[in-house]
């Protein structure tokens, strides 16, 4: 068996979920995945995947500004620790391939995660990184990053209509570049309505505790049933009902699956791996961005303006908005059925 190294960078919980269809098709297709990250990423992954050997890297240890508008200054103040980090994670995978001789890499996102000795392929929805006037700067080195490895899979369609939109279209195309179809580990499932709103958070913090806190007070008056996730990785799961909200720290992927399916409406982020799991779920919501984050403000933007799910900023939200739902199409035909099997004929 092919030993794959899946390294997803540990920024929310979005990279580490989307790595879940991609471990399980290595699995299907008899390759030996091994997981390689590091803090909630990491845990996440080896709860989904208790059997498989894995490796903590060095943590890139993103902090988030507590005010949006101070998001893009918060990280370029970081720049020199993100260098080093990748410069880290290049040495920490160099010792691993010469000690255990595995036979490719897929990195989601860590930009230091190659090796020219094996097959190494990059994941990204953001071929055009999105930080304001400096967006040529950001993706030009993005640009650069990229074109060390063998190849970039894009998790989209190439034509339109599609998810990411310029972030994952830009006019000028990266030779290396696949559009491999949304990923998700979730399916569609036809399944009572149990919750007429599922609230979904995840994301660094101090932003997922700002929301949590802004949701939670906001709810004190829904008349409805919610079924509320934190998005917080823990040793053991908790359940907590109170009134007509049912809390979890956290749930599993099987779990999620059930949930989303028993949901009328979802209530979270913009970020890219809740789109594709939304996509493949054909399923109404209501985005409220990271502030400051360009991409899921785009993405935010992108979608309201295409009356697929309603939207508005973090510090506007009030609970009334959600009736805005109903007036959306939500998601539809954006399924693209992934072979595996030619994906990983590179290794």
């Amino acid at each position: 068996m092919k030993k794959i190294i899946v390294a997803p960078l540990n920024w929310g919980l979005g990279h580490a979920t989307r790595c879940i269809p991609i471990i399980q098709g290595l699995l299907d297709n008899g390759y030996e995945p091994i997981i390689a990250s590091d803090g909630v990423a990491l845990e996440l992954l080896k709860k989904e995947f208790p059997k498989l050997i894995s490796f903590e890297l060095p943590s890139y240890n993103i902090q988030y500004a507590q005010k949006g508008k101070n998001f893009k200054w918060k990280m370029i103040a970081q720049i020199p620790k993100i260098i080093s980090t990748i410069k880290k994670e290049r040495r920490k995978i160099h010792k691993i391939l010469k000690a255990y001789n595995f036979d490719g890499i897929i990195s989601d996102n860590r930009l230091g995660v190659y090796s020219k000795d094996v097959p190494s392929v990059f994941i990204t929805h953001q071929l055009n990184v999105l930080t304001g006037n400096t967006s040529w700067i950001t993706t030009k080195l993005h640009k650069k990053y990229i074109q060390k490895f063998n190849e970039c899979w894009v998790p989209d369609v190439e034509k339109n209509p599609n998810l990411s939109g310029k972030l994952g279209h830009p006019t000028e195309l990266i030779k290396n570049v696949k559009y491999i179809g949304p990923l998700s580990r979730l399916c569609k499932k036809p399944m009572p309505i149990k919750y007429d709103l599922m609230v979904l958070l995840s994301g660094p913090e101090p932003q997922r505790t700002i929301l949590e806190d802004k949701i939670i007070t906001e709810l004190e008056h829904y008349p409805k049933k919610v079924i509320f996730i934190k998005g917080v990785i823990e040793k053991k799961q908790f359940k907590e009902k109170i009134g007509n909200i049912t809390f979890y720290n956290f749930m599993n992927s099987e779990e999620l699956e059930t949930t989303f399916n028993e949901s009328n409406h979802i209530l979270c982020r913009s970020g890219y791996t809740t789109v594709m799991d939304l996509a493949k779920l054909n399923k109404k919501a209501f985005f409220i961005p990271t502030p400051g984050q360009y991409e899921q403000e785009y993405l935010a933007k992108k979608f309201d303006k295409e009356g697929i799910i309603p939207s508005c900023k973090q510090e506007k939200f009030k609970i009334e908005k959600l009736e805005k739902i109903t007036f959306y199409k939500g998601f539809t035909n954006y399924s693209k059925k992934i072979t595996w099997k030619e994906l990983f004929d590179l290794f």
